[in-house]
């Protein structure tokens, strides 16, 4: 074994220990297919007021300009699949804001890693993403052999599903790069498009975010649209709908992360409790969580316009 494969190695065996479910590792460089698509999303307007979509576009294409010297984009899996759902007839939360934040519970984990890979290797400059800089994270854990894009634009994984957070990690240090990921299992298999309440999801792995009831239950400011009346399908943050027809998702297995858990009683939560939940129940329900992104206002807004439509 070589020094390269040695350190690749290392590198997916502190990985598998921290918790991750996978790890691949690409070479970093320019992402020549992606660039046309990104450039036509935007004009499309897919990403509707998520105007900071529209900055950086050189940088979500080439890691190299962030981070100097980048040699290697390491692309990782965290499960966030639980082990219980909420109740039913209730207003419905995405699954991975169940528990604490992931961006900092998974980026903590990248952390680690990286102060790994200093101890054993010596002096590598490297910086930790989780969703939070422009980087095109699916592009990226293709390129590292993690798995296919599914038609609703989500990686799937064989053996995992969906139900997994994926991050990165750019260093300075030249390592043995992953065969990517070929080949596209979802065939003529259209759940996922069928499913989604608002027709966000386009043929050709296309997805209008504009329409996509996670955009418009976060990321929106503004009201709700009157279009989207009686298509919500109960969802008051966030979505799971495509994920949960997606016939891949019966190889999810039950996260093993505590901080994933979800507060005490979330679970059990009645339309009436949300209805009728204060400012404080909120922060108590939603401290450390993703939740508290859309902020006590946004949530109460999703739930009002849940009731009367």
């Amino acid at each position: 074994m070589n020094q390269l494969q040695q350190y690749s190695q290392f590198i997916k065996t502190q990985a598998k220990r921290l918790g991750f479910s996978s790890c691949g590792i690409a070479k970093a460089d320019f992402l020549e297919e992606e660039a046309p698509r990104l450039e036509q999303w935007l004009k499309n307007g897919f990403h509707g007021e998520m105007r900071y979509m529209e900055n950086h576009f050189d940088k979500r294409l080439d890691p190299r300009l962030l981070v100097d010297g980048a040699k290697s984009v390491i692309s990782l899996s965290y499960n966030y699949f639980p082990s219980e759902v909420q109740q039913e007839g209730t207003y419905k939360i995405a699954k991975y804001a169940y528990g604490e934040d992931y961006h900092h519970v998974v980026k903590n984990k990248l952390f680690e890693l990286l102060e790994c890979i200093r101890e054993e290797i010596g002096e590598v400059n490297g910086r930790c993403f989780v969703d939070s800089a422009p980087v095109l994270e699916r592009a990226w854990a293709e390129r590292a052999g993690l798995g296919w894009n599914g038609k609703h634009t989500l990686l799937i994984q064989k053996q995992q599903g969906s139900f997994f957070f994926l991050a990165e990690l750019i260093i300075d240090l030249e390592l043995e790069y992953d065969a990517p990921f070929a080949t596209d299992h979802c065939g003529e298999c259209t759940r996922c498009i069928d499913a989604c309440p608002t027709q966000a999801i386009l043929p050709n792995n296309q997805l209008d975010g504009s329409k996509c009831i996670s955009y418009l239950t976060i990321e929106l400011k503004e009201n709700i649209p009157t279009e989207f009346k009686n298509q919500m399908d109960g969802w008051m943050f966030g979505c799971d709908v495509c994920q949960d027809v997606c016939p891949w998702n019966r190889f999810s297995k039950p996260h093993n992360e505590s901080l994933f858990q979800p507060k005490e009683n979330m679970l059990d939560m009645s339309k009436r409790d949300w209805e009728e939940i204060t400012e404080e129940t909120f922060k108590k329900v939603f401290k450390k969580s993703a939740v508290k992104r859309t902020k006590y206002a946004g949530l109460t807004r999703n739930i009002t316009f849940l009731k009367e439509n």
